[in-house]
């Protein structure tokens, strides 16, 4: 990701799209880097447990990089992509753009890569049997 060209449009699929709000703000009246991490997480969470089939848990974010802020107003749209299962891991790219106040092209504000274990009800990590993506 460090060094690369400005991506031009989004990859991967739509898994959470949301209105920034003021209640999200730091002092300086940007969208807090940790809300957008937390949508994030959200957005790969909900692809992980689909690919998965059930209950996926959190274990790192890595590579995470903020591009631009995300503003008061701004619709923020999480597009996600598999780049890696495991017998029981799933690594997800979250990309988030942002359309400024809710108009124009989607910018490119962040990325990272997530990754979930996919767990039983007693929250012990269990093998993935659906790998198909």
């Amino acid at each position: 990701m460090s060094g690369s060209q400005p991506k031009t449009e989004p990859q991967g699929e739509v898994s959470l799209r949301v209105l920034a709000m003021p209640a999200d703000t730091n002092p300086s009246g940007h969208i807090f880097g940790g809300w957008v991490l937390g949508q994030m997480d959200i957005a790969g969470g909900i692809h992980a447990a689909g690919q998965s089939g059930g209950r996926t848990v959190t274990v790192a974010v890595d590579a995470m990089q903020f591009h631009k802020p995300v503003h008061v107003g701004d619709e923020v749209t999480c597009y996600t992509r598999i780049m890696r299962i495991g017998r029981t891991s799933i690594a997800v790219m979250v990309e988030t753009w942002v359309r400024r106040s809710r108009l124009g092209p989607p910018i490119h504000v962040t990325e990272g890569l997530f990754t979930y274990v996919a767990v039983d009800t007693d929250g012990n990590p269990q093998e993935i049997l659906t790998k198909t993506f």
